[in-house]
């Protein structure tokens, strides 16, 4: 079981990754991922990367093209029985022309001897085909 701490940890590395992004840290992607990390943006148009310095590599290519702000909510942490850790949460994107969309955040976390780092994360983004109306 988690304790109280790891979850905070886990949080703290959500809210990492969008600062890091916003404020165009990209030398720290080793704070948020582990080495061999997987990163799927493939739903975003951006491609599947393996590992830090690929992932480092896509975002300073994309550089401007980022949002100008990343805001993570509605985290749920959910335990494996391989000592990891499914993280689900969404994502809301401000971009520089004013529009807004939401993105689903797939993650697994894994403790390392670092702290707690992402070994995958899939980026879905969230639009309203699929979605059945309300009636």
């Amino acid at each position: 079981m988690l304790a109280p701490d790891d979850h905070l940890a886990i949080h703290r590395l959500v809210a990492l990754y969008g600062h890091v992004i916003d404020e165009r840290q990209f030398s720290r992607v080793g704070e948020i991922f582990t080495a061999d990390a997987e990163y799927d943006v493939r739903n975003r148009g951006a491609g599947y990367h393996r590992g830090i310095a690929a992932i480092r590599e896509l975002w300073t290519a994309t550089g401007n093209r980022h949002p100008l702000a990343h805001h993570g909510t509605n985290v749920l942490i959910e335990e494996r029985s391989d000592g990891g850790v499914d993280v689900l949460s969404k994502g809301v994107c401000v971009h520089p022309d004013g529009t807004v969309h939401s993105t689903t955040y797939r993650q697994v976390a894994v403790r390392t001897a670092d702290g707690w780092r992402l070994s995958s994360l899939v980026a879905e983004l969230r639009t309203t085909s699929g979605i059945p109306a309300v009636s």
